[in-house]
Parts: structure tokens; sequence; C-alpha cells
């Protein structure tokens, strides 16, 4: 048996002595949401009434497959969305749980949010007692304490929990990721996606949408931002974060080895944790239990790659891609062929000059660093039926590790009218 295997053995050993003590440490775990009246981190149950939003994350580790099939799953840290689960049940349900990316958070302009992270562990690595924090990355915070920065505000240690509130007033394309030794965690794949739809939505409902431009016959009730004449209307939403992780960094942490944090170089680029051919598939991804070794406490059946990249449209129909970039290692850029791009909003803004003029511009290809996001529109008018292709303009990362023609690329379908 060699030394990788005895590690993976004594921890596993290990994990599940954590594991049936977590009712001691559960007894910290609580959640907050007013009209939660079963104590399960929701308000939506049966007699529950509330005009707050709720959700409750865990912060712990997981792993993930690459579009390679790689023998064996990367390991990662990551959150997962444990909303509906009772506080008791948090510690048991969080083992191994994390998703990448993290659970997509959707609000509304208006809304006063209430998310509370529970710390549950890293089961894999017992060793370590990182604490954790959600940063609402270019989100005006309601209070610096709830902006996740652990020098200025607080981190939730293991067992424990902190419930963040968010008074949503900004619409846009945002980001979250934990702060905590942020270029270790991020890396790790603490990253998730982040967007607030406008006011301007409930203005305008299906049965008396926005015509724009006046005269076009092109009518819509979903808006990027307020923009008052319909500029910013599309029909269908995708978010897409890009990312990219360094497996020797991920197998260092997963086997108790020094971080080679100089020597980091991503070589699995993904959309939404996923590198092509992934990316096309709808739905989760198959869960990675049959590739891990026989007695890890992995819950079977367990999806944790769940953000989808399709992108399909039938014609005549705009496309909205909220694109972001988590990134801790390089820019990268996207490019598309046959449908340009028009970048409608930079920064969870919409583009517009102090005079209220239209920044709007064309494109086949933007590029993004980390902590970067863009508003863009594919508009399928006049595009012909068929299949096109969103990918990395850094040629050499259309690659799954070693295996070429796959990474940071997707598919966009546009259907003929029916």
């Amino acid at each position: 048996m060699n030394k990788k295997a005895i590690s993976l053995m004594v921890r596993t050993v290990i994990a599940g002595a954590m594991i049936s003590s977590a009712g001691i440490a559960s007894a910290t775990v609580y959640s907050q949401c007013p009209g939660d009246l079963n104590g399960d981190g929701d308000n939506i149950d049966a007699g529950e009434n509330s005009t707050a939003k709720c959700m409750h994350l865990t912060g712990g580790d997981g792993y993930i497959q690459m579009a390679d099939d790689s023998p064996h799953p990367l390991y990662m840290f990551g959150f997962a969305d444990l909303t509906g689960t009772p506080d008791d049940q948090i510690m048991t349900e969080g083992v191994l749980a994390a998703e990448f990316p993290a659970p997509n958070i959707v609000l509304d302009q208006g809304e006063e949010f209430y998310l509370t992270l529970s710390n549950v562990g890293m089961v894999m690595r017992p060793d370590l007692f990182d604490p954790h924090t959600v940063h609402f990355h270019g989100f005006p915070n309601a209070s610096s304490i709830f902006d996740g920065l652990p020098d200025t505000a607080v981190s939730i240690n293991m067992g424990a929990s902190l419930t963040y509130y968010y008074n949503v007033q900004e619409p846009g394309t945002y980001m979250y990721h934990c702060h905590v030794e942020a270029t270790e965690h991020m890396q790790m794949g603490m990253l998730g996606n982040l967007y607030v739809h406008p006011a301007q939505n409930k203005n305008y409902s299906p049965a008396a949408p926005l015509e724009y431009p006046v005269g076009s016959g092109r009518q819509y009730h979903k808006f990027v931002y307020n923009d008052g004449d319909g500029s910013t209307g599309y029909d269908v939403e995708v978010p897409i974060q890009m990312g990219s992780f360094d497996s020797a960094f991920h197998d260092a942490s997963e086997s108790v080895q020094p971080l080679p944090f100089a020597e980091m170089a991503d070589n699995y680029p993904m959309l939404n944790g996923r590198g092509y051919p992934d990316t096309v598939i709808q739905g989760d991804l198959p869960s990675v239990d049959i590739h891990l070794t026989d007695g890890q406490p992995f819950k079977p059946g367990r999806t944790t790659q769940k953000v989808s990249s399709h992108i399909e449209a039938d014609q005549g129909e705009k496309i909205l891609v909220r694109l972001s970039n988590l990134n801790v290692t390089r820019f990268y850029s996207l490019n598309t062929l046959g449908i340009p791009m028009q970048v409608v909003g930079v920064g969870a803004k919409q583009h517009i000059g102090p005079t209220g003029k239209k920044l709007y511009y064309k494109t086949n290809s933007v590029t993004l660093g980390g902590g970067e996001a863009l508003d863009i529109m594919l508009d399928t008018a006049d595009v012909s039926p068929g299949k096109y292709y969103l990918y990395t303009g850094n040629l050499n990362y259309l690659s799954n590790g070693n295996e070429d023609f796959g990474g940071m690329m997707t598919e966009i379908i546009v259907n003929a009218p029916i």
C-alpha cells in the first residue's frame, strides 16, 4: 500500500469519527430566516409567510470530476446549498457536499436577503480548521460586518453559523467567494454566480411587454437594468462564470503536501465548473461517487456540478450571458463566431456615460481578469439556425488537463422558429 493510500485510509477513519460526533457540534448551527417556523432555513413551507428571501449555505470540502474523465476526481473546497435542511442535520448532510461552482444566488431588487453560512469542516482534511466567509464581490453591503472580509469583519469557524443580511438595491451581475486565505480557498473552488434582477421586471408583464426599439415589433418583459427604454431587454438568461483549476495544487491539498503557491498554473479551464464537452450537458453532471475510494463518506448519488453552461434559444430571441471571472492565476478571453456580442453592462452597472448616453458596443471577443463581470447580449434575429460556439481565445486552454479539444468552450444552439 502506497503512502497516499495509507494517508487516505487514516483520514477516512478520522472523518468517520468526526461525522459520528457531529451532533455535538450541530448545536451551534443556527439559521435565521424571518417567517421560518420549523427551523429548516427557509420560509416557503405551508403556513409560513415572509417577504424576505432566505438561503442556507455550508462551507466544506468535496470532489468534482474533470471532463477528461480523469481516473480520480479532483479534491476541492466549496459551498453547498442546504436550504430546507433542519439545523440539527446540517453538520451530517454537509459532509463532502461542496459544489463547483457554488450554488447560484439569484435575487430581485428590493428584496431583503438572509444568507446563513455554516462551516461543516474539511472532512478529508481533519487537520484543517479553516474558517470561511461569503464575500459578495462588488456588492454594496448593509454593514461592513456582512462584507466577508475576515480582517475587517468576522469569519465562521467549524461547527458554527453566521447569517448575513442584505438589503438588495443594486441590479446587475456580481459574484461571490470565500475571502479567508482567498488565494487558496478560491483556487480550491469557493466561487459562485450572483446576480440581481431589476425592479423594471416587475413593472412589465407578459401581458404588457415593453417594445424596443419603438416600432420594431420586438417586445420584452425581462431586462438587465432599469434602462427605461427596454434597451437591455432579453428572452433567455444564462449565467456563466469563467474559472480554472491547478490539479497539482488540488492533489497536494488532498495528500497533505506543501501547497505550491509560487508554481500555481491552472491546467483545467472551465465554464461553470465544467470543461467541454461537459459544458453542453443540461442539468447536473453524474455523481463522482463511483470514482471514489471505498469507505469515503460521500453520500451515494450526490451531485456536485449542478450549473450548466448550455446556451439555447429560438431564432429571433435575445440571449443574456451574465459573464463573470474569478480566476486567481490569469486573464481569459471569450470569443464567438457568427453571433456578435453586445456589451450592455460592465462591473454590475449599465454601460452608459455620465449624461446617460449608451456606451453599448458590439464585439466578437471580450477579456476579463479576476473579479470582473460583463452583461453580454447575443441577438439571434439575423442569425441562421444552427450550432455556434462560445470559446476562449487563449487557444492553448482549449484543453482538459493534457487532453486537447476541450476546456473553456460551450455551444450556442439557435433553433428554427416553429
